[in-house]
């Protein structure tokens, strides 16, 4: 019988290379063990993300900014945030960000697809992902993704994205079209860190992701062949536990760094080390 293909996305890889432990708990354990609190500059990216996708579904003649910014206040939420005050800041700071990136827009240029689901195979995986924006530029399509972090994105990032890699495999699987170009659009420094994806840099990233596949099939039939969960899918502790959904349920990720304040990966509002 052939092999079945293992059904991935970019967020199920990604995380299993950081931490089998979090990917047990995240895909396999059930129920899912509670999660700790929501995170602040999450809550500001999905506003904004939200807000941008409900823009490009306006009318023509209503896509304007200050639209742009009608839209994120409507979506907007206090979750995360230290008190009231930071998350009235930082509407207003989101507000000015998408009512800048917009204006630089042009309304009538529609995008092929927003928050478009596409899906490509390999030889062992069957890939899934849902790419923020998908733009004609001439004979091609470009994979846009939106960032509100606080550092601009590189070249290098945009180089090195297993799921930019993926989100273009996808819309030439999907959509039958010509597709290279990925866009990292980070909105807080009105920049873009561009990238051309070759053949070669394509099959890099897919092999990569077979090889973390295989890792969790091995690891999975491991522990269902009765093996101890924390032998088979370990924790990796590191800064990263101080921040982990599931650190509530994680003994060695609470001994490893102490936790985060849910607002503390928002811009200029991380307290100073000690």
């Amino acid at each position: 019988m052939p092999r079945r293909l293992f059904s991935a996305t970019p967020s199920k890889l990604a995380t299993y290379a950081d931490c089998p432990r979090r990917y047990r708990f995240a895909y396999l354990t059930r129920p899912t063990p509670p999660k700790g609190p929501a995170w602040a500059h999450n809550t500001v990216g999905a506003a904004v993300h939200a807000a941008l996708r409900s823009w490009w579904e306006l009318p023509l003649g209503k896509r304007s900014p200050a639209a742009a910014r009608q839209l994120l206040y409507g979506v907007w939420s206090r979750t995360g945030f230290r008190d009231d005050e930071q998350a009235d800041r930082w509407r207003s700071r989101a507000a000015g960000w998408l009512t800048d990136y917009v204006g630089e827009l042009d309304p009538a240029e529609e995008p092929v697809g927003t928050e478009r689901t596409v899906g490509a195979t390999t030889e062992r995986l069957a890939l899934s992902g849902r790419i923020d924006r998908i733009d004609q530029r001439g004979d091609e399509l470009v994979v846009v993704d939106y960032k509100t972090g606080r550092v601009p994105s590189t070249e290098d990032e945009a180089r090195g994205s297993p799921a930019l890699a993926i989100y273009v495999l996808g819309v030439r699987r999907t959509l039958r079209r010509a597709c290279n170009r990925v866009e990292l659009h980070h909105l807080p420094s009105r920049t873009v860190a561009v990238f051309e994806h070759t053949e070669r840099s394509l099959a890099n990233h897919v092999r990569r992701a077979e090889d973390i596949a295989a890792d969790i099939e091995t690891a999975t039939e491991a522990l269902a062949a009765g093996a101890d969960p924390d032998v088979a899918f370990p924790p990796v502790t590191g800064q990263q536990c101080s921040w982990c959904d599931f650190r509530p349920s994680c003994p060695a990720g609470q001994a490893a760094v102490p936790a985060r304040e849910t607002w503390s990966f928002l811009a200029e509002e991380t307290p100073p080390a000690e």
